[in-house]
Formats: structure tokens, sequence, C-alpha cells
């Protein structure tokens, strides 16, 4: 198959025919519809996972058709379906309990295990596995990749998320522009704080109530007079100490701060303590979704309840992939990239 590998960290990827993944027993093999670029992909990209290696294949949101389905599998051939990226193991405490993107056995493929970036993928474990709406087109389901289902996790299961509140988007990226969609879908009050003025200028586009360039003001105290004395919930979507601490001191008295930006360098961060101890505040760590969630978000997404559509900018050749990720060591233009021709 076709696929594009890591060959040193941050060099071009490089196009090469590798042998087609061997189907798990319990799993399916996928022909790949489309693929997104993920920031995480970047931090594969230029070293900083521990388990990305030169010669890995990135990729962990995908969508796809089965073209091979082991014994154990409840899927056939023909079957679209799409996968949250942590792939839980289906047995532990955590996947029994309805958590499993909290599987300590999961499997994320393109960190640890083939991904995406190819023709062919393999998925392990088809319990992960969901049906996709005829209706709704590849590009936009890979779109939906980890950025959606992680923000969609974030808002209504850590932070409850309640209508009117106020919610501060640390970040407009693709788990920022999620959240502010799925906020104002849940009925709250909106924030988005970027360093971009374009980035700025489409969130406000999206139903962003108020916005913040953090480059030109301290954030959360920008944010505390907005809205009269903080936000209720924060969400912190890029992994540096200067956005954690803005989400954090942005928040008002028994505020949620909710962690979703996938930590920098070795994840250590000095971190204002004394906010969260005198605010009394929550502080949530969360990663990816659960597969059952997918049927509810599906479902708004179906009847028009929120429009997701904006979160595609670009749709790419596998080729495009490299000049998508070096374009991450500098300020990004709104939306993300989907991979849709795995031949160009």
């Amino acid at each position: 198959m076709r696929a594009a590998l890591i060959k040193d960290f941050h060099a071009d990827l490089s196009i090469e025919t590798v042998p087609d993944p061997v189907c798990p027993a319990d799993g399916v093999v996928l022909g790949v519809a489309a693929c997104g670029v993920c920031r995480s992909d970047f931090h594969g990209w230029v070293g900083e996972h521990p388990k990305v290696a030169p010669g890995d294949i990135l990729g962990h949101e995908y969508c796809g058709t089965v073209v091979e389905a082991g014994p154990q599998a409840q899927y056939k051939t023909g079957d679209r379906l799409i996968a949250p990226f942590i792939l839980g193991c289906g047995h532990c405490i955590h996947c029994q309990s309805g958590v499993s993107n909290a599987c300590e056995r999961a499997v994320v493929p393109g960190f640890g295990t083939p991904g995406a970036y190819a023709e062919y993928v393999a998925v392990p474990h088809d319990h992960n596995l969901v049906h996709l709406p005829e209706t709704m087109t590849p590009a936009l389901a890979a779109g939906l990749g980890c950025r959606v289902t992680t923000a969609w996790h974030a808002l209504t299961d850590r932070a409850n998320l309640r209508a009117g509140e106020w919610v501060a988007i640390h970040g407009t990226g693709g788990i920022g522009l999620a959240s502010l969609l799925l906020a104002r879908s849940l009925g709250a009050r909106v924030i988005a704080v970027d360093v971009v003025t374009e980035k700025l200028d489409h969130a406000t586009s999206l139903g962003a109530e108020a916005v913040v360039n953090a480059a030109e003001t301290d954030a959360a105290a920008a944010i505390r007079e907005i809205t009269g004395g903080g936000a209720q919930v924060s969400i912190e979507a890029l992994g540096v100490a200067q956005t954690t601490n803005a989400s954090v001191e942005c928040l008002a008295t028994l505020g949620r701060h909710v962690h979703v930006g996938m930590p920098a360098g070795d994840g250590r961060m000095e971190v204002n303590m004394r906010a969260i101890y005198a605010k009394q505040l929550s502080f949530f760590g969360t990663r990816g979704m659960p597969s059952w969630k997918y049927p509810s978000l599906l479902e708004m997404i179906q009847r028009g309840a929120v429009d997701l559509s904006p979160m595609v900018a670009r749709e790419i050749p596998l080729s495009g992939a490299s000049a998508e990720l070096r374009a991450m060591k500098g300020p990004t233009p709104p939306g993300t990239a989907v991979i849709t021709d795995m031949q160009g």
C-alpha cells in the first residue's frame, strides 16, 4: 500500500510502498477514505512523543470502508466506519465502566502502531468502531477526529457545561474551533482567545460572543472583565504554560478548568496553584472520548443542531501532509486539513 512515513524528525514525510496491514482477529482493515492532520501528529513528527520513531506512519483521525474483517469482528466488507483515536481493549475496568478512553492497554494508531496516513489501516477491538451516517462526507467524518470528539467529551463530561455559562477557549486550532461550535450548540456564551487576528475574526464569525488577543492584553484579566468576575468553564487547547495559567486565572470562584491540549516537551510546567486553591477551582484532564458517545454527537450533526463543516478548511492529498505539519511550527490559518486523496 501507499503510505507516508517519518524518515527523520522535522523532515518531509517519505511516500513509499509498504506491506498492507494484517487484519486483527477481532477487528477490521479499513480502506482509508480520509484522515485529519492533527497537532498531535505534529508532536510526533518533531520527536516530542515517546511512542513515535522514524519509520512510523502517523494518522489517528480517520474513517473508511471495511476491506477485510476478522473472524471475530461484527462488521462486514463495505461497511463505512469511524472510530475514536483511543481504541480501548474492552476488558479492563475502565472499558467495562464506560470510560474506554482511559484504557491502560489502549491502541492508538500513529502512536506505537501504524496510522492512517496510508491507503489502509488496521483497527483492532471492533467494539470501538461506529457506523457512519450515509449522508456524512469522509472529509467531515475525519474532521471530527480527535479534535471534535475530545472537545465533545471535555464539554459534556468533564466540564458538565450548562446553558448560559461563560466558557473561555484558549487556542482556536482544531480543538478550540470544535469547542466553540459545540459550546454554542449547548447554549453557552463563548470567549475565544488566540494571538492571531485572522483566527479571532474567524471565531467571531462562528458565534464567539467575545474574543481576546493574548498577544496584546492580559487574557485572564480581560476575560474576568468581560464576564463580570470570571468564566465558569475554561478550555485549554494548546498545552503550554502560558495558556494553562491564563485558563486557570480567568475562572470565577468554583470554576472548572479542562486541560485538553497535549502538553509540550516533557509535559512539566509551572501552574498558578494559588489561583486554584483560593478560588476552589476544579482542574480536569481529558483525552479522547469513548466510542459509545459517538451516536449522540452524530445525531446532533444529522439533525442540524450543530454545523461542524467550518472545521474542515482544506482537503489535501497524502503528499500535502508534510506542508501542513511544517506550518504548525508557526501561526496557522483557521480550520484544519484533511487528507482525502491517498494517491496524490
